[in-house]
């Protein structure tokens, strides 16, 4: 079994990150086609994840050995996590999830069911 330099994980299952918070399976999409064109396919995994338990905050992605956590992300912020974390090793700061005390942290939900008090972007059809 190959050994990787670093370990992604991207919420792409639940009720909210797949398409509700944004676009977790056009995150994992993207970040794999970037590793795969960068050449790093080698030594750097992008695997599906399950519901992190921080629903609103999401799209969630995770990278190990690190275990830095990364909140809110989309399709376009792919290319800089990838570029500048996972080849480079220097975290996204402005994407850094760090929740308030660990464990489950889930925002509420206003009337459209939109993470309360969190702004967009939310993904076409669910304004």
């Amino acid at each position: 079994m190959t050994v990787y330099e670093r370990h992604v994980f991207v919420c792409t299952r639940g009720d909210w990150c797949p398409a509700v918070d944004g676009d977790g399976l056009g995150v994992h999409a993207a970040m794999k086609a970037a590793v795969r064109d960068a050449g790093a396919a080698g030594t750097v995994r992008i695997n599906h994840a399950g519901c992190f338990s921080q629903c609103g905050n999401g799209p969630m992605v995770v990278v190990y050995p690190e275990g830095t956590w990364y909140a809110a992300v989309t399709p376009a912020d792919v290319g800089e996590i990838v570029a500048r974390h996972l080849l480079g090793g220097d975290p996204v700061e402005r994407l850094r999830y760090d929740p308030p005390d660990g464990g489950p942290h889930k925002l509420q939900r206003d009337g459209a069911g939109r993470p309360a008090g969190r702004p967009g972007p939310w993904p076409a059809g669910s304004e």
